[in-house]
C-alpha cells in the first residue's frame, strides 16, 4: 500500500468521511499531513485553502441536538438526503454574508443564473429566515472538485422544474464547502460524501432545553433505534419505547432521511435525476406539513394574544385617564358620565344642558367640600387643572 493510500485509509477511519474525493482534498489541502487534517475535522476549522482566507470564529454548537447519518456509508458517492431539526444555538459567523455572496457568484459564473434562489446571508440567518416564514430550509453544500458536481448542477440542481419547486417551496442556503462556513455546516450536518442537499427544520419551541449529556444519550438511543427497527418515520420515532421520557413537542431532535443505499433502497449510484429530487422532496414536504402549520397557527394565535392584551392594556389607560364625572340635578336627579382628564369645563356645562332635565338657563355647576364655583372664568380649564381628576361630584346652583 502506497503512503498516501495509507493515508487516506487513516484518515477515513478516524474522520467517518467516506467520501475518497473529498478525503483526498482535503489532506491535499494540508500537504498530506495526517494530524493537522484529522485536526481540522475534529476542530470544524476549515481546510486552508488558498482561494479561501477567513479569521472567522468557530460555531460553537450549544445544547444542540445532532444525530449522525443513520446509514450505512458503504457505497460509493451518492447524494445524500436529510430531514433535520435543529435549535439555533451557533455563534454568528463575521463573513458568512460575504461567503455567501461570493458562492452565488462562483455558482453562476459556472452554471448560469438558473437556480434555487441561494439566500445571501449566513446558515443561521437563512434558517431564521425559514422559520419567520414557515418553510423549510433547502441546504446544497457544493465541493467543486467533485467529479459528480457539475452533472448534478447541470441536470438537476439547475433544472427549471426544481428550481421553481425549490424556490415556491422552500428557502435555500448554498455554501462552498472551500469556504468557512460552508466547511463547518459539512460537518454540522455530517456530510460524508458529495453532492450533498439537506432540507432542514429551525426549531420552534424554544422553552425545551435538553442538557448537552441529554442529547449525546438520545442520540446514541435514536442511533440504535433507525438501525435496527427500519423506523422511516419522525413521529413514530417518538412513539419508540426507549424514547418515552422525550417531550414530542421538542422539535430538536435530528431525523435523517438518506437515500444513498442502493440495494436497501436507501442508496442511489451518483447524483439523483430531477424527478427523484422532486419525489424526496415533495415527500419530506408532506411529511413537515404538520409541524409548520402547528408552527404557523401558534404564532399566529401568539400574535393575537399580544393584539388582545395591547387592546386592553390601551383601554384600561384610558379608563385610568378617565374622569368618572357625577351631576346632581335641582330635582335631586343625579346624571353621571364619564369624561377624559383633558376635557373642559365648558364639556360638562354641554352635557348637562344636553340631559333635557333643566328648564332654566342660568346656573352655575358647584362643588359642596370645598365649595369652588365653576363659572365663566374657568370654562376652559381641564378637569385635571382644577382639580376635578380622577371624579368628582358636583351640583345645579339656579342663579337668582
Amino acid at each position: 500500500m502506497s503512503t498516501t493510500s495509507d493515508k487516506l485509509a487513516q484518515f477515513q477511519a478516524i474522520t467517518g468521511l467516506d467520501d475518497p474525493d473529498l478525503c483526498t482534498e482535503i489532506l491535499t489541502a494540508h500537504n498530506w499531513d495526517l494530524q493537522q487534517a484529522i485536526s481540522t475535522i475534529t476542530s470544524s476549522e476549515p481546510p486552508e485553502n488558498p482561494e479561501t482566507v477567513t479569521d472567522t470564529p468557530e460555531l460553537i454548537p450549544d445544547h444542540t441536538g445532532l444525530m449522525a447519518d443513520h446509514t450505512d456509508h458503504a457505497g460509493p458517492p451518492g447524494l445524500a438526503w436529510k430531514l433535520i431539526t435543529r435549535n439555533e444555538s451557533y455563534v454568528a459567523v463575521n463573513n458568512a454574508i460575504s461567503e455567501a455572496v461570493e458562492f452565488v457568484r462562483e455558482f453562476e459564473r459556472e452554471y448560469g443564473v438558473r437556480h434555487p434562489n441561494f439566500v445571501s446571508e449566513g446558515f443561521m440567518d437563512a434558517l431564521q429566515r425559514s422559520r419567520n416564514e414557515f418553510k423549510l430550509l433547502f441546504v446544497y453544500l457544493h465541493s467543486p472538485d467533485h467529479p459528480d458536481t457539475s452533472a448534478f448542477c447541470q441536470g438537476s440542481l439547475c433544472n427549471e422544474v426544481v428550481e421553481r419547486f425549490v424556490n415556491e417551496n422552500f428557502v435555500a442556503w448554498g455554501g462552498s464547502i472551500r469556504a468557512s462556513e460552508g466547511f463547518k455546516m459539512s460537518n454540522s450536518l455530517k456530510a460524508s460524501r458529495f453532492p450533498f442537499c439537506a432540507v432542514v427544520m429551525a426549531a420552534t419551541n424554544q422553552r425545551i432545553a435538553l442538557l448537552q449529556q441529554d442529547w449525546l444519550m438520545l442520540n446514541i438511543i435514536c442511533i440504535n433505534i433507525l438501525s435496527t427497527s427500519g423506523i422511516t418515520d419522525l413521529f413514530k420515532l417518538f412513539d419508540h419505547p426507549y424514547l418515552i421520557w422525550v417531550d414530542a413537542s421538542t422539535k430538536y431532535i435530528l431525523y435523517a432521511y438518506s437515500c444513498t443505499q442502493a440495494k436497501s433502497g436507501r442508496q442511489v449510484e451518483g447524483p439523483k435525476s430531477p424527478e427523484e429530487m422532486l419525489t424526496m422532496l415533495q415527500r419530506v414536504l408532506e411529511e413537515s406539513a404538520p409541524v409548520l402549520v402547528t408552527a404557523r397557527l401558534d404564532a399566529e394565535e401568539r400574535r393575537n394574544n399580544i393584539r388582545l392584551r395591547e387592546e386592553q392594556d390601551a383601554a384600561y389607560q384610558a379608563a385610568l385617564e378617565a374622569d368618572q364625572v357625577l351631576v346632581r340635578l335641582p330635582n335631586g336627579e343625579r346624571k353621571g358620565r364619564r369624561f377624559h382628564s383633558t376635557a373642559t369645563i365648558q364639556s360638562l356645562y354641554d352635557f348637562v344642558d344636553s340631559s333635557g332635565s333643566l328648564e332654566i338657563e342660568s346656573y352655575t355647576l358647584v362643588t359642596n367640600f370645598p365649595r369652588v364655583l365653576y363659572g365663566q372664568d374657568k370654562l376652559s380649564l381641564t378637569l385635571k387643572e382644577v382639580g376635578l381628576h380622577p371624579q368628582a361630584s358636583l351640583f345645579v346652583e339656579m342663579k337668582s
